[in-house]
């Protein structure tokens, strides 16, 4: 299988491109990463260098590829966090091109802009290009539970009904697989994976381990794709994400570094763990 991945890409530490390319690499897929900015390291550390790549430049390296013939093997286009409206329609023109070229491709989208505690961290008008122009357009999105709540206009609540209710709104606007990560309900000390298609609902329930490492949403948005696209099954890609996320987060928590331990958990990125069970929720 092969991927376009349209992300951001750090030289220190696992975010965008430099956290989705390994796992999808390890799972045996080729990947042909384009890079949106080229920063020495992730902007949660407050201070970087490296340059934002100008949306003509991030253009033109689709178009070589292009060039190359190579679009019509493309099963799936990524894309993570979007710096601008202008790099938001580079990707769309990209995934316009390649469903032309192949129209069994998908297009998965991880549509960053914001979390619980934080607010949006995206700059002004990104949250709504996403939720307007972007998502419509996407075949599968894998936002955390407040991007979920943004999406579909809604309150965050723990009530997984009110969260069903919430992806089923955001599934009306286009996307027909939904993975919401990072969803707090109920259930003390937990957290969920939750995905949702034409076929089901399902989840994945989890100890919640007392770490939030940049980049793990951009694994998860990785992972699921291609374990969805390789099986065509929604529960067994929820099930699988879910376990090899743990076992990196767990991995991570015990090192005690701030960054993702990818390279470490290589072997549960291959062989996904069995470790917690899908759970059919309609």
């Amino acid at each position: 299988m092969q991927l376009l991945s349209i992300q951001s890409h750090v030289a220190y530490g696992y975010v965008g491109n430099s956290a989705a390319v390994f796992p999808l690499q390890r799972l045996g897929h080729e990947v042909w990463p384009v890079l949106t900015v080229n920063f020495s390291n992730h902007t949660g550390y407050g201070e970087w260098r490296g340059p934002v790549q100008d949306p003509a430049d991030v253009a033109a390296v689709i178009s070589g590829i292009e060039e190359r013939g190579a679009l019509a093997g493309i099963s799936a286009v990524v894309s993570g966090y979007q710096g601008n409206p202008a790099v938001g329609a580079v990707v769309l023109d990209a995934v316009a091109k390649v469903k032309a070229a192949n129209p069994d491709a998908v297009y998965a989208c991880d549509p960053v802009m914001g979390d619980v505690g934080r607010g949006m961290f995206v700059l002004p008008g990104i949250p709504e290009f996403l939720r307007d122009q972007v998502v419509p357009h996407a075949d599968v999105i894998t936002p955390n539970h407040f991007e979920l709540n943004f999406l579909a206009g809604t309150e965050a609540t723990p009530r997984l009904a009110d969260v069903l209710v919430a992806i089923d709104a955001v599934r009306a606007t286009g996307p027909r697989n939904v993975l919401v990560t990072s969803v707090i309900t109920d259930r003390s000390n937990t957290l969920s994976l939750v995905a949702v298609d034409e076929t089901g609902a399902w989840r994945v329930t989890t100890p919640n381990l007392p770490i939030t490492p940049n980049g793990s949403g951009d694994v998860t948005s990785a992972l699921y794709t291609a374990h969805l696209l390789a099986t065509g099954s929604t529960p067994i890609a929820l099930e699988r994400t879910a376990n090899t996320m743990f076992a990196i987060l767990e991995r991570t928590l015990a090192s005690g570094r701030r960054e993702l331990e990818l390279i470490a958990s290589q072997d549960d990125i291959a062989a996904p763990p069995t470790r917690f069970e899908v759970e059919q929720l309609r």
